[in-house]
């Protein structure tokens, strides 16, 4: 699928996502924000199910995946890399990585190379940039 078709029903203006999202989330998801440490809705959420991307709807990871890195914030070591895009993240005086939805470029966090095997890695999420669908 080329790029431009990916992104092409989720390319909205501001207006259009301060329209379809509340205050909180447009700040996290449009503006980058971040949620406070231990009051994100999935922090401590552990039922069997799939979690995607509050504006869009991509699928993004899976219950299994998720796992208490005490951080404050739900934590995966694994994603759907499709899904996904990894971008330079260099604010706050920081170097980092900001993962955002690949159809819509919402932020959802960041990704460290801290994780537990096997992929040594962990995918931070603020619970307000997704969603939880249980499995039936």
């Amino acid at each position: 699928m080329d790029d431009n078709n990916q992104h092409k029903n989720y390319n909205l203006s501001d207006e259009e996502w301060r329209e379809r999202l509340s205050e909180d989330v447009y700040k996290i998801v449009r503006e980058k924000g971040t949620e406070r440490a231990f009051t994100g809705k999935y922090e401590k959420f552990y039922e069997i199910g799939e979690y995607y991307c509050v504006c869009c709807g991509a699928h993004l990871f899976d219950s299994d995946e998720k796992y208490d890195s005490g951080s404050g914030w739900p934590s995966f070591y694994d994603a759907d890399k499709k899904n996904i895009k990894e971008v330079d993240d260099n604010s706050w005086m920081m170097r980092r990585t900001e993962i955002v939805c690949n159809r819509c470029d919402a932020h959802l966090g960041h990704v460290f190379p801290d994780g537990p095997k096997p992929t040594g890695v962990r995918y931070c999420v603020n619970s307000a940039s997704i969603d939880f669908k249980p499995k039936d």
